[in-house]
């Protein structure tokens, strides 16, 4: 078939808008948008992981930077973090925020960053004695400290406690069990029973040691020997209140937990739990993304920055601003 004139003109212009959006793609942005952040979580199932990418989103959109978001599936995998950090550093990144599930296996990992111009601001755990740009997080042992006082009122000032830790090397959350520990210390009534126990990474493994501590304080009826729990994180917290009520126990004993979830919510309404402390994840993410674009556009940002703990009963969560931390705006974000 012979082509007329018209249509040859037409395909040449064709094929030189089709080169010319090619180029613009392949092209890498100027200015802001040539910031490239690496946001590196413990996790990414947990309803706080989600929260704080909602944050992180919500202030690469408002600085004009891209995030890429990448960490382990399950809190416990240190070694895939690692090489998150490790891929992270070699394809090249401006810089890597990052939330270490271990605050000493990352310090390398960390510094190899750095040894390549690689800045680094930590979020939600800390890391021993370790240079980084700015720590961004939640004042952990206060918030262990909120949960004592809630569990010391609760009980008034007497009575058997048990604690379910989370897991060895995490720094936040060892901080709000030493928190919890130093502050029911002040009620000379109240003795802790037993916390030596882990939860571990998952909801599921946290399900199993609850049951494991719960079974040799049951007494005489299936009553438990105890009249607090304090658990220090979201897993945690759920995994003891489904073996609290798998045991038809829920409501019977006071329960603090730490960390906001739609079930832990419910739970809340329902009074199987008498109190949470909840962090705001959202403005975590948020602002550890923002110090970072800060301190790479040559401004001095704060070495520490607390995003805020807030305890939540079923007295104060109908506030705005419990309201707000009980509910995020996560699908504006997480589309």
């Amino acid at each position: 078939m012979q082509l007329k004139p018209g249509y040859i003109v037409s395909g040449i212009f064709l094929i030189a808008l089709i080169c010319c959006a090619g180029c613009s793609r392949q092209q890498a942005p100027s200015g802001k948008g040539a910031t490239t952040i690496a946001v590196i979580p413990k996790g990414t199932t947990h309803a706080f992981w989600k929260s704080v990418h909602a944050g992180a989103l919500k202030a690469a959109k408002e600085l004009g930077v891209e995030i890429r978001w990448q960490g382990p599936l399950k809190e416990d995998d240190r070694e895939a973090q690692i090489r998150r950090v490790e891929e992270f550093v070699s394809t090249g990144v401006s810089g890597i925020c990052l939330a270490p599930l271990d605050d000493v296996a990352l310090k390398a990992p960390v510094a190899a960053a750095q040894s390549k111009n690689i800045p680094v601001v930590i979020f939600d755990s800390d890391l021993k004695d370790a240079d980084y740009v700015s720590f961004v997080a939640t004042d952990n042992y206060k918030g262990g400290e909120l949960a004592a006082g809630e569990m010391g009122r609760l009980l008034g000032g007497k009575g058997r406690v048990v604690v379910l830790r989370y897991q060895e090397g995490s720094a936040s959350t060892f901080n709000r069990e030493k928190g919890f520990l130093d502050g029911i210390a002040r009620f000379p009534g109240i003795k802790v029973v037993t916390a030596s126990q882990y939860g571990g990474a998952t909801r599921e493994t946290a399900f199993s040691a609850s049951e494991r501590l719960l079974a040799p304080l049951k007494g005489a009826g299936g009553k438990l020997n105890a009249e607090g729990i304090f658990c220090p994180n979201e897993s945690t917290t759920f995994g003891m209140l489904r073996a609290l009520q798998d045991a038809k126990l829920a409501g019977t004993v006071r329960f603090v937990g730490f960390d906001s979830a739609p079930e832990l919510v419910t739970a809340l309404t329902e009074k199987q739990i008498d109190a949470l402390v909840v962090q705001d994840p959202m403005k975590m993410g948020y602002l550890a993304v923002k110090a970072m674009v800060e301190h790479l556009g040559g401004k001095e940002v704060e070495k520490r920055i607390d995003t805020g703990a807030y305890l939540v009963t079923l007295g104060n969560m109908q506030e705005q601003q419990i309201k707000d931390l009980l509910n995020p705006p996560l699908d504006e974000w997480l589309k």
